[in-house]
């Protein structure tokens, strides 16, 4: 495999990496990403699951069986259940956020793309997706694969992470440096 240029290291690196080459292998990795992606809805829907990963209280032994216990309610199975289970046997629980998102580079960096996380005040329609895709597309010169967050308190615009670059266009910033600019005048 050609090493990436990207700054994915560390432990979650490392398992993403593994991960990518699994599936690679398999010819599997859209599937790993829906699996991960599916997983990753179910930890941010359950505070229980969060802390199971999260906490240092559990033993590798509880945090495994409860992992599994998921995995299998869930139906996520294969490559990235089996994963999964490593990851929680290894005690490497708490960093499987990180992974999926090293995972996620990785993989676009692969296809040519690269990912750009979006936090809109509302959820965007198919038509604004293709356009704001259309648009970062030209920005950063290659295909660009958006995650969409929903945060109402931006009231309206959007907040793009691009790399290193972030552009925010919220109405909840431009009020907040209108206010400052008043400050400073009064």
């Amino acid at each position: 495999m050609a090493q990436s240029g990207s700054m994915i290291s560390g432990v979650a690196g490392r398992y993403a990496r593994s991960l990518f080459e699994l599936a690679q292998e398999t010819d599997a990795v859209s599937i790993v990403e829906e699996d991960l992606g599916r997983f990753e809805a179910l930890l941010d829907g359950s505070q229980d699951l969060q802390r199971l990963i999260e906490s240092p209280v559990f033993s590798a032994d509880d945090q495994l069986k409860a992992v599994a216990a998921i995995l299998d309610r869930a139906e996520i199975g294969g490559l990235v259940g089996n994963f999964l289970r490593v990851v929680a046997q290894n005690r490497r629980l708490f960093a499987v956020r990180q992974i999926i998102r090293a995972f996620r580079e990785i993989a676009a960096e692969a296809r040519g793309e690269t990912t750009a996380e979006v936090t809109a005040a509302h959820a965007l329609t198919t038509a604004q997706e293709k356009e704001l895709k259309a648009t970062l597309k030209t920005v950063a010169g290659r295909d660009v694969a958006i995650k969409v967050a929903v945060d109402p308190s931006l009231l309206g615009g959007l907040v793009v992470k691009l790399g290193s670059r972030q552009i925010d266009t919220s109405l909840k910033t431009k009020l907040n440096t209108l206010k400052l600019a008043l400050k400073e005048v009064g």
